[in-house]
């Protein structure tokens, strides 16, 4: 009996979570037919009913990642302080760790559009509550300065394991440290 719409866009959508979840944790070369048959339980005739090629399914978890990256700008920019900002990434931990894969993988050039992509998406959104938080609110430049070296840290240092609430608290008071040593070298200069 052939799928419906409907189970064949739920079909389809267990495909990409199990890509993204695959991608987000084990990075591109993870991303084969069969495992990720395995994992939703189908066929690997299945995967190619709903995607014409990995190409195309690659394509398709790149799409629904930047969905992602929208979402959670919206709701980075309702962040009113370092706590909230804590709950929109710990809720959001798959979407980071894939968008870490992104930039450890950046040398494809199909990987470095969708990661300036988010980047683009995230980091305006993130900018008002990001001056808060490390003591800059009066010096945009420099925040946003201090966010983009932030992020490349951020992404270097960034595992399932330390993705947790006790080290993004920890990595935001080492960043308001930084920050204060910085503009207290500067006065006494």
């Amino acid at each position: 009996m052939p799928e419906t719409t409907k189970e064949t866009a739920t079909l389809q959508l267990d495909w990409l979570q199990q890509g993204y979840t695959t991608f987000a944790h084990h990075g591109p070369e993870a991303l084969k037919v069969e495992r990720l048959a395995r994992a939703v339980g189908k066929s690997k005739s299945s995967f190619y009913h709903h995607f014409a090629d990995p190409e195309g399914f690659q394509e398709s978890l790149l799409r629904h990642h930047l969905e992602k990256a929208r979402l959670i700008a919206k709701k980075e920019a309702a962040c009113q302080s370092l706590d909230d900002l804590i709950e929109v990434l710990l809720e959001h931990k798959t979407d980071l760790l894939f968008n870490r894969q992104l930039r450890v993988h950046r040398s494809h050039p199909v990987f470095e559009r969708c990661f300036e992509g988010t980047t683009e998406l995230t980091v305006p959104a993130i900018l008002p509550v990001w001056k808060k938080i490390i003591g800059l609110e009066d010096q945009s430049y420099l925040a946003g300065l201090v966010l983009q070296l932030s992020l490349e840290n951020f992404y270097i240092q960034l595992t399932p394991d330390t993705l947790n609430r006790a080290w993004l608290l920890d990595y935001f008071v080492g960043l308001q440290h930084l920050v204060r040593s910085f503009q207290a070298q500067k006065t006494n200069v």
